[in-house]
């Protein structure tokens, strides 16, 4: 499978490397709580809004109905029981101070029925029921706007005019102002909710992910939380997070023992069988057995080695050029590198190189090409944004599809290697373990013309602070491959 050129913008989640981003959309805690809350609330909102809308219905109805008649029936009293000078006052009073006019009916007249509303009929039902049934409710008399209601004065029909807007329901756009406004202080009241809710959870993932990283100190939750659930939650992670540190510090501990432990009596050993066995040939395999023990035990502190690195500032063709410096006498080997000098990438500069040099080393026993002892490496890069994409190619047989995924698991040995394997299994694991503690993603693929394709790929730095070259710790050297003559 070939290598693809598109390099991802974002880092890849915590143990994702090389497994490609998951295609499914993950929904955020905070916001799947506000939706669900918000959803709620305003579903309530509309419920409740449809059944005040419902209740108020018949008691502003009746209200309305008991005013228009109050005033109605008033005027008539007070018309009927005055003589004709004082009507024409008593009128002129009621126009002027209350907005209510009184005029003659006439056959002519030409009046608009009121919308056939809910609230109209029911209005118009019981106006007539209290002023009588030939009352007449309209909207307009003879082209002038209001809400006319006609009556009789000694056998007079009469039309009385009244403020429309003094009897008028709630408009639709005084609901939605409402409606808004309760529906704004409830995605409010929402917000505030689903982050009370979810402030124990995102403060619990972060300790998880400061402990993944190894760093115990910042994983410390509160033990004193207000709800009982949370503080035994957060209290159990603290001792856990405790003994695992403790563990850690353990293992260091042992880890750094094993190397004065074992190597001791292996020099011992060593020394001693150089000395005393007198064959040849015996006393160079036990030597080579000795030195694989040794190689093996630096494997197994390669990778328990702490997961805290301090990235710095790296020039890349540097730290490649030191790593085939130290192999270019090897016979087995045969490296191509084409890497610019001013490429600068985000790592530790020793594990950057011990990660190459295990790579190298794989290749030179697995990567050899067919009928040949020797191993052809292409190194090379890509660039893209703020990544760079390293590849290391051999050109040998390369490795079964179903086994790609295993070779960065620890102790894992492909068949074909187990025959001249003189390892443990971790080379693979460490690179992989190393590449993802400086940030970086590590995969492994079959390249299409046969042969294996490491990829590292790590945080590009496109400027280099004060514009000068950082310090260096490795031995950078000139490449010059100088192997000595073939033996006869």
């Amino acid at each position: 499978m070939p290598v693809s050129s598109e390099l991802p913008h974002k880092r890849a989640d915590a143990g994702a490397y090389g497994k490609g981003a998951r295609s499914r959309v993950s929904l955020n805690l905070f916001w799947r709580t506000f939706f669900l809350l918000a959803l709620l609330l305003m579903g309530s909102i509309l419920a409740w809004l449809q059944t005040l809308r419902a209740l108020e219905f018949e008691p502003r109805t009746l209200q309305t109905a008991q005013q228009i008649a109050s005033l109605v029936n008033l005027s008539r009293a007070a018309l009927e029981h005055s003589d004709a000078i004082a009507r024409i006052s008593l009128i002129k009073t009621m126009a002027d101070q209350e907005g209510v006019r009184i005029q003659p009916r006439e056959p002519s007249d030409r009046f608009d029925a009121l919308p056939p509303t809910q609230l109209n009929l029911r209005l118009d039902e019981l106006l007539r029921n209290r002023l009588g049934a030939d009352t007449v409710l309209a909207r307009s008399v003879n082209g002038e706007e209001g809400l006319w209601v006609s009556f009789t004065i000694d056998e007079d029909p009469n039309w009385i005019l009244l403020d429309k807007s003094r009897y008028a329901a709630a408009s639709s756009q005084t609901w939605l102002i409402w409606l808004c406004t309760a529906g704004l202080l409830s995605l409010a009241g929402a917000a505030v909710i689903a982050r009370l809710i979810n402030r124990p959870l995102k403060q619990l993932s972060y300790a998880a992910n400061r402990v993944r990283d190894g760093d115990f100190a910042a994983s410390q939750l509160d033990e004193e939380a207000v709800t009982s659930e949370i503080r035994e939650v957060n209290i159990g992670f603290n001792r856990m997070a405790q003994k695992l540190a403790q563990l850690e510090q353990e293992r260091a501990v042992m880890m750094a023992g094993i190397s004065h432990d074992l190597r001791t009596p292996l020099a011992r050993l060593r020394l001693e069988t150089e000395m005393s066995v007198q064959d040849d040939i015996a006393r160079e395999h036990m030597v080579a057995d000795i030195v694989q023990l040794d190689a093996t035990i630096d494997k197994f502190l390669d990778y328990a080695r702490p997961d805290h690195v301090t990235l710095t500032v790296v020039n890349l063709h540097a730290v490649v050029s030191s790593c085939v410096y130290a192999v270019q006498n090897h016979r087995e080997l045969q490296i191509t590198m084409t890497i610019p000098d001013d490429i600068y990438v985000m790592a530790d500069e020793v594990e950057l190189a011990r990660v190459i040099s295990n790579l190298l080393e794989n290749a030179r026993r697995y990567g050899k090409t067919v009928d040949t002892d020797t191993a052809f490496v292409d190194i090379s890069i890509k660039t893209r944004e703020n990544w760079v994409l390293m590849r290391l190619r051999d050109h040998g047989p390369g490795v079964p599809a179903e086994q790609l995924a295993s070779l960065t698991q620890p102790f894992f040995r492909g068949d074909s290697a187990r025959t001249a394997a003189a390892g443990a299994g971790l080379g693979l694991s460490i690179v992989d373990k190393t590449v993802q503690r400086m940030g970086g993603i590590f995969s492994i693929t079959n390249a299409n013309a046969g042969g294996l394709v490491s990829n590292i790929q790590l945080q590009r730095v496109t400027e280099v602070p004060d514009g000068q070259d950082p310090k260096h710790r490795l031995q950078r050297p000139q490449i010059k491959r100088q192997l000595p003559p073939n033996a006869l």
